[in-house]
């Protein structure tokens, strides 16, 4: 969107509707703008590395290989070890590359890697790197980590190799599969901590226990190009999970797990997403934010060009009731949807719980919302929902240029203490953020009243 059209567009609603041009106020308009510049800031990132050579004869790296170290890489014998040891060595060392050679399975027990290192360093991963199958066998200290690296900078993870979660004991003792079972967390496969100028280039990441990969308390973090991958129904297996960090790009990634593709929490901004195709899953979610009555703060965020297929969810923002904080400055453009159940959906009564969540008083603020060039196809009556909260409604909600339709049916816009306005083409028509009802729809005949407490969405 172009600075032109946001003159345009905020001039238009001035003239069209004093209730509008109140709302597009100077700040508002400041960080649509905002949200515009974004784009450009992906010229001043560093360009990631290309496969370095090995030798120092040719690209000045110094080789750190695991099999050198008494890795015998054949997916049975631990080699935990071997990988401990020669990370000593290559985070020691400058200029070194991590070596995981191609065509060898490692079986690696949780595990952290822990900087400062020297500059330049590259972990290299061609080969498989594959966690014990069995949770019995998983090392007590480290419940909820397997690979886990931490105080870096300036580091590349690249290769083509797979880093394996062997998940599938890990799913069937979930209390999502089984509400027999206990409810606790698992492993998440990659995590990145604590870092900055991090490139994760062409990896892939599969089957985790159960979040695939986390970016936490980073800044400045570039994906590239990975692939993310486990069963539809494998539950609380999040793609990328980004957590308190700024500054991030996710470009060119194909990921199907069996919840969020890509999640955002508390504490993150400048988060910017590229060619994402996502499915199946739960879509690409802000959130959840606001459990336990925390805090909760997203802003700028950017998703453009994606293919979502086959999802429960595709572009969602979801929060807790009696959380604080907000979401603000959120631009969606440019996404197809295919057989998707919720392709715009705010859900502010989010309950991902066993039990009833009881209705609160407070929760977050969301506001600045920009829907844009979002098509394609949904298997609900429903294609766009604003469930917001009663006390903190939704506001400067946007929608230029949707049009999402169901084959089998008609669909709706429903709008619960949620307002904003729709530009351009807007199907179904958004015309219920223009009313002053607390609750409409499209169809006012199906209009719930305020009094409605049930609890809107539940996960399990």
């Amino acid at each position: 969107m172009d600075k032109f059209f946001l003159v345009s567009l905020l001039g238009l609603l001035i003239v069209a509707n004093g209730v509008l041009g109140s709302m597009m106020c100077d700040n508002n308009f400041g960080m649509l703008e905002e949200l515009n510049n974004l784009d450009t800031e992906e010229e001043n990132e560093v360009e990631l590395s290309d496969i370095p050579s090995w030798t120092s004869e040719r690209g000045g790296k110094v080789l750190v290989n695991v099999d050198s170290f008494g890795a015998v890489g054949n997916g049975e014998a631990d080699d935990t070890e071997a990988l401990q040891k020669a990370w000593g060595v290559a985070c020691s060392t400058a200029k070194s590359v991590l070596l995981v050679p191609q065509g060898r399975r490692y079986l690696v027990n949780a595990t952290k890697f822990i900087g400062p290192c020297k500059d330049n360093l590259i972990i290299q991963i061609d080969g498989t790197l594959v966690a014990p199958d069995n949770p019995k066998d998983w090392d007590p200290k480290l419940p909820r980590v397997w690979l886990d690296f931490s105080k870096l900078k300036k580091a590349v993870f690249q290769g083509s190799g797979i880093i394996d979660g062997s998940g599938s004991k890990w799913w069937a003792a979930s209390c999502k599969k089984n509400k027999a079972n206990p409810c606790k967390g698992a492993p998440t496969a990659l995590t990145i901590d604590t870092s900055s100028s991090i490139k994760v280039k062409g990896l892939t990441i599969q089957n985790s226990q159960q979040m695939h990969f986390t970016i936490s308390r980073c800044d400045s973090v570039r994906i590239l190009g990975v692939k993310v991958s486990s069963p539809g129904d494998s539950p609380n297996t999040d793609g990328i999970h980004i957590s308190e960090s700024t500054n991030v790009i996710v470009q060119d990634c194909k990921i199907g797990t069996g919840d969020d593709c890509i999640s955002i929490v508390n504490a993150s901004s400048n988060i910017k997403m590229k060619r994402i195709h996502c499915g199946p899953g739960h879509g690409i979610s802000i959130g959840s934010l606001g459990k336990d009555n925390s805090t909760g703060v997203v802003t700028k965020v950017i998703l453009d060009t994606a293919f979502i297929k086959d999802t429960t969810n595709g572009l969602r923002i979801k929060t807790w009731q009696g959380g604080a904080g907000y979401v603000k400055g959120v631009r969606f453009q440019n996404v197809m949807v295919e057989n998707v159940s919720n392709p715009i959906l705010i859900d502010q009564f989010y309950c991902d719980s066993p039990t009833s969540c009881q209705n609160q008083s407070s929760a977050l603020e969301i506001s600045e919302i920009m829907y844009q060039n979002i098509t394609g196809t949904t298997n609900s009556a429903k294609a766009i929902k604003f469930d917001c909260s009663d006390t903190v409604p939704c506001s400067n909600l946007v929608l230029s240029n949707v049009n999402l339709n169901k084959q089998d049916g008609t669909v709706e816009t429903y709008c619960h203490s949620a307002q904003g306005f729709g530009y351009g083409v807007v199907h179904p028509s958004a015309d219920c953020l223009n009313s002053s009802d607390k609750i409409s729809q499209v169809d006012d005949s199906q209009s719930i009243t305020s009094e409605d407490d049930d609890i809107r969405h539940t996960e399990l």
